[in-house]
């Protein structure tokens, strides 16, 4: 919602100003300069992108417009699920947990959390190193450098949509002129027309170079900022899950090992502590 504000902002910063100088939108509406651009914009990320990052860039864009990133209820409630499994594992032993972990879908812990269970990247990496704490006697800074590993991992791979776009952004400044070029080669075949004729087909060549640089830094460099904005939003909770577990395996209580994940939440979506204590008991 926040980011259709923006679009909107700039279109009104824009159109009001040009209208503001009496200016004629028609002249802006140049369709064949819309097809030079974008089209070279779109093959310019097919080129450089593989096919999982074109899919990536498809999912993200339509987040940038749509998600609300992370919310206070979703750290929430993966601190509740980890205080669960701490809690069960603590009781009745390591072992306990991993018809859990195998199928968390139909684990009576895991149900009860169904954000968590919609996350699919941060389950992943609860139950893969949970399986890794309950399989081989690792230590807190064997498990630390395997989560590390691995979050690097899907940091990388959060961040290659942002920077296809970004690319692309960077591209149609560029693209523009290859459009207002084109559009001066069309007016000097018409030389000998009249200076309106010729003052139109100018004119529509230069809103080549207006698109481009209006696209590049008014709407689509945005986007890429807000892209990379949520690919580390992400990153949070994979850091609230690897604080959490390697206290745990360092000797922590279920409760005390949650706080510590707690800590490196964000201050605008963290729980109070009262709030993390409350939940938990629920």
């Amino acid at each position: 919602m926040v980011a259709l504000i923006g679009v909107f902002v700039v279109l009104a910063a824009i159109i009001g100003g040009y209208k503001m100088e009496h200016g004629n939108l028609a002249v802006l509406f140049q369709p064949a300069e819309f097809v030079i651009i974008f089209g070279a914009a779109l093959g310019s990320l097919i080129i450089s992108s593989p096919l999982h990052v074109l899919k990536a860039v498809v999912s993200s864009v339509a987040k940038v417009f749509t998600s609300h990133g992370m919310s206070k209820e979703g750290y929430l409630d993966i601190l509740g699920l980890l205080n669960e499994i701490f809690t069960k594992m603590r009781k009745e032993g390591l072992i306990a947990i991993e018809d859990d972990i195998e199928n968390p879908a139909e684990s009576p812990i895991f149900t009860k959390y169904p954000g968590s269970l919609k996350n699919k990247k941060a389950l992943s990496f609860i139950c893969d190193n949970i399986k890794v704490i309950i399989s081989t006697n690792v230590t807190p800074y064997e498990l630390e450098n395997i989560m590390d590993m691995e979050s690097e991992a899907y940091s990388n791979e959060a961040i290659a949509p942002a920077n296809s776009v970004a690319k692309v952004a960077d591209a149609l400044p560029g693209l523009g002129i290859v459009a207002a070029v084109l559009g001066v080669v069309l007016t000097m075949g018409k030389i000998s027309e009249p200076p309106e004729v010729l003052g139109h087909s100018i004119g529509a060549a230069m809103v080549g170079t207006f698109l481009g640089v209006l696209m590049c830094y008014g709407f689509v460099g945005p986007i890429a900022t807000n892209l990379e904005h949520s690919a580390h939003e992400d990153m949070i909770s994979f850091l609230v899950i690897k604080v959490s577990l390697v206290s745990f395996v360092g000797g922590a209580a279920p409760q005390i090992a949650v706080e510590f994940g707690r800590r490196v939440i964000p201050t605008k979506e963290k729980p109070t502590f009262e709030e993390l204590e409350a939940a938990i008991r629920k």
